[in-house]
């Protein structure tokens, strides 16, 4: 299984960017998806938890700093998860992991840039 982030990039302050995570590979079942994000001046180790989804789509936890502006959903036909992002703030500019809890598996990661 392989993780495949897309969509970051440079965005003004209130704008919006919508990342994916393509899932490729074998797979037994669905997965829950987690999406991550480590800022600039952050290890590893100090990665946010941004949102989860769990198979079938129908729950979903959102981390307080982003509840009301991201939306995470799921295509299962693309095995895409996507994080849609509104109302962009400067302290949202990280580098956002897609995570496989249950493989213990990340993807390379996609960098998101909140600046005027």
């Amino acid at each position: 299984v392989q993780l495949m982030e897309s969509g970051g990039g440079l965005v003004q302050p209130g704008g919006s960017l919508r990342l994916s995570c393509l899932i490729s590979g074998f797979t037994r079942h669905s997965h829950v998806v987690a999406w991550y994000r480590q800022a600039p001046d952050k290890e590893r180790e100090e990665r946010e938890w941004v949102s989860t989804i769990r198979p079938g789509g129908l729950f979903t936890n959102y981390a307080d700093s982003v509840k009301g502006r991201f939306t995470i959903s799921r295509d299962s036909a693309k095995n895409t998860v996507y994080l849609q992002m509104n109302d962009l703030k400067p302290e949202d500019s990280a580098i956002y992991y897609c995570y496989l809890p249950g493989d213990d598996l990340w993807g390379q990661g996609t960098q998101v840039t909140v600046s005027s």
